[in-house]
Order: structure tokens, then sequence, then C-alpha cells
């Protein structure tokens, strides 16, 4: 088993590697060739031509884009990401404070869309061929139809303002002072045995990621019962009935396991659109993440800045669909014979 997982690890960074860097060549060009000038957002409207040209200089903006490009590569490779044009901090620095509360908000998120859509899929599935199974059908694509941010807003309205019961705004208490250790707010008061701050950072979480779990539970919800209607109706489900073994106990034992699967794929390829939407979530509730981050950054036409956190964005995605590729094998008793 281990060795099959290092060879699909192996293929995988074959691929992964060649596609960064072709993703690396286009978000570098596209993001040059925008009809924005950086330098322009940071100078004074006052300064002379020589002293915006020494600053586009200062910053390499004054040589062709294939050699900016190779320029970056280069110290991309060496470790050096560059430094940000308006925010006087290295871009490694910038993207490495942002980058754990985007993950932990996507890791709450998907949590969350996990249960409501298994546990909504499962009595989908079991109301099938009763009057229960077109009002779950109809509620399903209804909360399919809602995007996240509209549930960002309905969640806010009610829970955070009309009844307040939720805050709404930041990652954690103002009264807090954040021990700076992971950089993960949860495992950091873990290790501190810090438990206020633990419930105030689990309290602003609950809301932003309910908001994606609720748009992102639907489709896990239809899969799940799509996949389970159609196993049931494979020959060794038959002949577990014969055998006399209840319904209950051939979802559980036998259905659900390779049901299960196709929605595993589902929730791993989504997993990325799930991190990348968590940028609009963010700005709605002030959450400082990659995506908040990512936004100020278009604001100020900061290019390294955000053509890092882009490929940030796309670093994450390959690795959850490898992942996804990895469990499936584990799961799959058929791909690991063939």
């Amino acid at each position: 088993m281990l060795r099959l997982i290092l060879i699909i690890l192996l293929r995988r960074l074959i691929v992964v590697i060649p596609m960064l860097l072709l993703v690396s060549v286009m978000i570098f060009v596209i993001l040059r060739l925008l009809p924005v000038d950086p330098i322009a957002m940071i100078i004074s409207p006052t300064a002379l031509p020589d002293e915006v040209a020494a600053m586009r200089a200062f910053h390499g903006l004054d040589r062709p884009i294939p050699v900016q490009y190779l320029i970056w590569i280069g110290n991309v490779l060496q470790g050096d990401f560059g430094n940000a044009i308006s925010f006087r901090d290295s871009v490694l620095n910038l993207v490495a404070e942002t980058v754990p509360a985007t993950i932990e908000l996507a890791l709450f998120a998907l949590f969350f869309a996990i249960i409501i859509g298994f546990g909504a899929g499962l009595y989908m599935f079991h109301v099938r061929g009763t009057v229960r199974e077109g009002v779950t059908d109809v509620f399903s694509i209804a909360m399919l139809s809602f995007p996240d941010f509209l549930w960002a807003l309905v969640l806010i309205l009610l829970v955070g303002v009309q009844w307040t019961i939720l805050p709404f705004t930041g990652r954690y208490g103002p009264e807090f002072i954040a021990p700076d250790i992971t950089g993960f707010i949860f495992l950091d008061a873990i290790i501190t045995l810090n438990g206020p701050l633990l419930i105030s950072a689990l309290e602003h979480i609950l809301l932003p990621a309910l908001a994606l779990a609720l748009a992102f539970s639907p489709l896990i919800m239809r899969v799940l019962k799509a996949s389970l209607t159609e196993v049931m109706t494979e020959d060794y489900i038959t002949l577990a009935r014969l055998r006399g073994i209840g319904e209950g106990r051939i979802l559980l034992r036998h259905a659900l396991k390779n049901g299960v699967l196709p929605t595993l794929t589902l929730v791993g390829v989504q997993f990325g659109f799930l991190f990348g939407g968590t940028l609009l979530i963010e700005i709605i509730f002030a959450y400082p993440g990659l995506g908040n981050l990512m936004v100020r950054a278009i604001r100020n036409t900061d290019l390294p800045v955000i053509q890092m956190a882009a490929l940030t964005y796309c670093v994450v995605v390959l690795a959850t669909n490898t992942v996804v590729d990895v469990l499936y094998v584990v799961l799959n008793p058929k791909l690991r014979k063939e």
C-alpha cells in the first residue's frame, strides 16, 4: 500500500511541476499586460519623471516581460518571492500570515458541508419513492440556487444582527492577542491551553464556514443519493437481500462503502473551488485570510502579491486533487489491483 501511494505521489509530482510553471507564466504575463501601473498607486502625484523611472527600475518593471519572468522565477527557485509594492513587506510573509486563516475557514466549511450533505443525502435516499422525495429534491435544488454570499448575508442578518448569537467580523475577539506559533489560531490556542481564545475563534468562524457549507452541501447530498441509488441495484446487494440481511445493514456495511466514492471525488474536486470561494466570504465577514489580502492587493495593483496569492490557490487545488487520488485508491480495491 505504501509503495502504491508513493508511486501515485511521484506521478502527480511529475505532472504538477510543469503545470505550476505554465500557470505561473500565464499569471505573470497576464498581470503585466493589464493597462495598470502599480508605481502610480504608491508614488506621489507630484513626482518627477526621473523619480518614476527610478521607482520602476527598482521594482524591475522597466525590463521586457520575458526578462522579468526569468528573474522572478530564478529568485523563486532560491526561496525569494520578492517584496510587495504597496504593503512594505515580503510577499512570502504576507501570504504565510494569511494562508492559515483561509485553510482553517475552508476546512471548517468542508466539515460542515460533509455533515449536512451526508446527513441530508442519506435522508433523501431513505425517502426515495415516497411523497417526501419530491419535497427533498425541490429543497436541495433551492439550496443549490443560493450562492454563498447570499447565505452569508442571511446568516449575518438573522444570527448576527437580529438575534445577536454569534459575531460576524474578524477571526477572534479584539480582547485577545493571538500567539504567534503556527499561524493556525485553533492549533495555537490548543498548544497554549488558551480556552477562551479557542472558543472565540470558533464563534467567529462558524458563520462564514456555514455560509460556504450551505452553498456546497447540496451537491454532496444529490451526488450521494444518486450514487446510493445506483449501487443498490448491483448484484451483490441483491445477494445480500436474499441472505436475509436487513436494509439498514446493507446500506451501512455494503452500499455506502462503494456509493461514497463518487461523492469523495466530488468533495476533493470541489474543495479547490471552496478554497477559492472564500475570497468573497472573507470580504463580507472581514475575515483576515488570503482572499482578503488578494482583494487589497488588487485595489493597490500590487502585482507580486496578486501573482503569489493566485499561485497559492493553484497549489492548494493541485494538492487537494493529489490527496483525493490517494484516498480513492486506498478505498477502492479494484484500483489497487490494477
